[in-house]
């Protein structure tokens, strides 16, 4: 799956890729070469909107203090 074929608006995005991260992946990686998603354009997506990934929790997480 091309980054295009996943959700384009940034929150349904965030709650898509945290929901397969929760169900089906064990970290971002594996997540990414499943679906042939660029890990580098995933994440400047999810930052534009705030959100960091965290590997201990396996999901991304607001990174407002």
């Amino acid at each position: 799956m091309l980054i295009n074929k996943l959700p384009s608006d940034p929150a349904l995005l965030l709650s898509y890729v945290n929901t397969e991260l929760r169900d089906n992946f064990d970290d971002l990686s594996e997540f990414c070469v499943s679906n042939n998603v660029d890990i580098n354009d995933l994440i400047g997506k999810l930052r534009n909107i705030n959100y960091v990934y965290n590997e201990q929790s396996n999901q991304f997480c607001s990174g407002l203090a």
